[in-house]
């Protein structure tokens, strides 16, 4: 099976309107700048997404929200676009706001095929709102249902022509679940290298669930930049 494609454009032609993508990345960390960028470019629509965040206005999935292709963003951290902003509080957009454990939980569940788990964390608030709940050993537990989508595009430091993946320190981030917890896994890669050429101990992700590959161009590598006020009184 051939895994290679020649660029996102390719890797991504399949991906219809109303798909459910998983998109890798924390913060500005490991996204996956040409897929999104092909996503834009194909104008597809209805899109529900499935990130940790959902980028910034001029980054990362706040490209597909400035054109108003996503539908329903599912993450756990949405505080850095103003776009976002503004399409939640006119109801232009769904949204699913879901802890962050949870959020990272649900997905490695699917990655595993166990359909449920039940977690502490948001009972007794408005997440719980008509979820199941039992109480384990005098504490009370929310049942969460594993997430899946119909795609997963993830960024990868290096990858070969099998498809296994390796990532960079914190690039692993949601990846390596989200790698495992879709039907079809889409891998943008800064090095493609030919298959041996991997330390076999170092693979985060193996070539099994990847379906397809390609080597990534003019990456902007974004950071996050701490700031301070300092306090004169």
């Amino acid at each position: 099976m051939n895994k290679i494609y020649f660029n996102a454009d390719e890797a991504i032609a399949d991906i219809q309107s109303g798909a459910t993508l998983m998109v890798g990345g924390f913060g500005l960390n490991a996204i996956p700048e040409n897929c999104i960028t092909a996503l834009v470019k194909k104008g597809i629509n209805n899109l529900t997404c499935i990130s940790n965040n959902a980028g910034v206005d001029d980054f990362g999935l706040g490209l597909l929200l400035q054109t108003k292709q996503i539908k329903k963003m599912m993450s756990s951290y949405v505080g850095e676009n103003a776009e976002f902003e503004r399409q939640l509080l006119h109801g232009e957009i769904e949204v699913d706001l879901i802890p962050q454990g949870t959020l990272a939980t649900r997905i490695q569940m699917a990655a595993m095929g166990i359909p449920a788990f039940y977690t502490p964390a948001g009972y007794g608030t408005e997440i719980a709102i008509g979820k199941e709940v039992r109480a384990f050993n005098n504490k009370m537990y929310l049942m969460e249902y594993a997430l899946h989508a119909d795609f997963a595009i993830v960024k990868a430091w290096k990858g070969d022509k099998f498809g296994n993946l390796v990532f960079r320190k914190a690039t692993r981030n949601f990846s390596t679940s989200m790698a495992k917890a879709a039907n079809i896994t889409i891998a943008e890669v800064e090095h493609l290298v030919e298959s041996g050429e991997l330390d076999g101990d170092i693979i985060d992700v193996a070539g099994i669930y990847v379906h397809r590959i390609f080597e990534g161009k003019n990456y902007e590598k974004r950071i996050e930049k701490r700031t301070v006020k300092i306090n004169n009184r």
